[in-house]
């Protein structure tokens, strides 16, 4: 099984995702620095190591805070929105998990999105709009389907969408790190003191 750190590390990553996903359906703006780290991630699907997918640790600097505010014991209270979209990508990373033709899509999907970046930035829509797409074509038809919740004026906005979608996308990277580095949705509950303690501890190096 690997180290507690790199756990920690993936759930940071899926943490950041979907905070950045509450970011824009409820004010219409992301952080750009936590945008391009999380759009990266989706794209190493043969990664040497962790720093591979997310670069320095600093770059999850937000998740990591979020493990803390998420599953710490102490005044903060756990964002609603941030639990719910990161407890359903879990659930829906065990049932993509049996389903290797989805998974052969997405990785085929990923591979055109790299070779985009011959010509653009991560960041730039049309990369976006590529990584939403297969998000839209695989992920989204399975149920239950992730509904979320914001304000209808930047919902409605199609590179909201766009960015919701393909950051959903990376959300489910990193759930997908997560089980592979033998993570669990019980260690949530069982050893979110340890999660907690280790998110602190890297943040601090």
């Amino acid at each position: 099984m690997a180290s507690l750190s790199d756990r920690t590390l993936a759930l940071a990553g899926l943490f950041q995702a979907v905070s950045l996903v509450q970011d824009i359906a409820t004010t219409g703006h992301a952080d750009s620095h936590d945008l391009e780290v999380c759009l990266k991630s989706i794209l190493e699907l043969e990664p040497d190591n962790l720093n591979t997918i997310y670069g320095n640790h600093s770059n999850l600097a937000t998740g990591l805070q979020l493990i803390i505010n998420q599953l710490g014991t102490d005044n903060n209270q756990p964002n609603i929105d941030i639990a719910r979209y990161s407890i359903s990508l879990l659930h829906l990373e065990h049932k993509l998990a049996k389903q290797p033709q989805m998974l052969d899509r997405i990785s085929e999907g990923v591979n055109r999105a790299k070779e985009q970046l011959a010509h653009f930035p991560i960041s730039h829509e049309n990369i976006i709009a590529n990584l939403a797409g297969i998000y839209s074509e695989t992920i989204s038809l399975m149920p239950p389907k992730i509904m979320v919740a914001g304000d209808n004026q930047y919902l409605n906005n199609t590179h909201n969408a766009n960015r919701i979608r393909a950051l959903l996308l990376s959300g489910m990277r990193s759930a997908v790190l997560w089980r592979q580095l033998g993570g669990s949705r019980w260690q949530l509950l069982f050893q979110r003191h340890k999660l907690c303690k280790e998110a602190k501890c890297i943040l601090q190096n």
